[in-house]
């Protein structure tokens, strides 16, 4: 239940991102009430059902939201037409994760995920067409056209990692930084249900606890390790509760309040001192695993067209943008249509743009941070060793 009261607000950050919705001096402040059902807790105590924020974030969170989906779906058809090459992972049902922690935390703090990245690519500053580029290899690409769907970086967003589970332990040592640093930030460590098993994931919440790190461990449970259940890959599937010493919290991860939500409540309560929190988002993914499986063959059609037709996270904030007049159908209708329009001129900029040149030295520029390089870069072979100062090879 939302109820509007007028109030103020401080500003809200600015980002990079499509149409972003600026908070006035006197923007007005909606009560929400969530679900009795949106949390579970284990050794902590839940957070608050009831809390205000502003309109302008909520119309902001929608608006991204419907981007990150139009997104997915441009990548969808560029796969099909063969434009898009090799893996691509998309996340559509998962949009309000990414969309709720973003509106929840500064860019300050550090975000690390596993492949499934793009939304969280957008909101962590890159534009469409960063994140398009680089699916189709292109040089205007986030990682110059080098990373494809399971390698994208910006500031504040250390990927889009391939190896499964192995950027929990790296976004441990991204919240050591922050204490290192005497630093009131907190980095959100992501992974998937089909990750959770993996032993550096145990390993990384033990040294977070000895050392009282300000990581938040996040599962995004979708139901699915790549085509095996949750129940049949997991002797607990209760993953918020994995970290044993460690408190967790579940939420529902349809619902972009309860997301936005715990997401705030997560890093108050973990910059506060009180060290590592266990996350798990409930969610969804509609399509397969990647865009080489079709999804149905480990589950039904109903099943899927149930989750779409009953816990959309887009479709949930729009009913409550329209029941409590924070927005007009027409109003709505126009997001959406901006939305639609700006993705499209980002899909044919992407694919106009050039791919890397074919030059030796574009092989070697992201290896050190310029002007730290080595003067020689030693290859497999002497002949193969590279020298920066040359932008050659060091020894012909």
């Amino acid at each position: 239940m939302l109820r509007l009261a007028s109030t103020t607000r401080h500003a809200s950050r600015v980002a990079p991102r499509f149409a972003r919705t600026m908070a006035t001096e006197a923007d007005d402040l909606i009560d929400i009430e969530l679900p009795e059902n949106s949390f579970e807790t284990y050794e902590l105590e839940a957070p608050s059902l009831n809390f205000q924020t502003s309109k302008s974030t909520l119309l902001q969170m929608y608006k991204d939201m419907i981007v990150i989906r139009r997104m997915e779906m441009a990548a969808d058809a560029l796969y099909k037409a063969k434009k898009i090459r090799g893996f691509c992972h998309l996340s559509v049902g998962q949009e309000a994760i990414a969309v709720g922690i973003e509106n929840a935390i500064t860019p300050e703090d550090d975000v690390i995920t596993s492949y499934r990245c793009h939304g969280f690519t957008y909101m962590r500053g890159s534009p469409v067409k960063g994140v398009l580029g680089e699916l189709m290899g292109k040089r205007c690409g986030v990682a110059y056209g080098k990373g494809g769907s399971m390698h994208m970086f910006t500031p504040g967003f250390y990927g889009g990692n391939g190896i499964v589970g192995a950027q929990v332990a790296v976004g441990a040592g991204l919240a050591f930084a922050h204490q290192y640093r005497n630093k009131a930030n907190c980095t959100f460590t992501l992974y998937g249900d089909g990750a959770s098993n993996q032993g550096q994931v145990f390993e990384s919440f033990n040294m977070a606890k000895l050392w009282n790190l300000p990581c938040i461990f996040a599962c995004e449970n979708n139901k699915y390790g790549m085509g095996t259940s949750a129940s049949r890959s997991s002797a607990m599937t209760e993953y918020y509760k994995r970290g044993q010493y460690i408190p967790g919290l579940k939420v529902n991860g349809m619902d972009i309040l309860a997301v936005y939500q715990a997401s705030k409540f997560a890093k108050d309560w973990t910059v506060s001192g009180n060290g590592p929190l266990v996350l798990e988002y409930e969610t969804y993914r509609y399509g397969g695993h990647s865009m080489s499986d079709p999804g149905t063959t480990y589950r039904t059609r109903e099943e899927v067209q149930n989750m779409r037709s009953r816990n959309d996270p887009i479709a949930g904030l729009k009913a409550h943008l329209l029941e409590f007049n924070i927005a007009t159908e027409e109003e709505i209708k126009a997001f959406d249509k901006e939305a639609r329009k700006y993705v499209d001129e980002q899909v044919k900029e992407a694919e106009d743009s050039p791919p890397p040149e074919a030059k030796m030295d574009i092989l070697f520029e992201d290896v050190y941070v310029p002007g730290s390089e080595i003067p020689v870069l030693r290859g497999r072979l002497r002949d193969d060793s590279w020298s920066f100062a040359k932008k050659g090879f060091a020894y012909k």
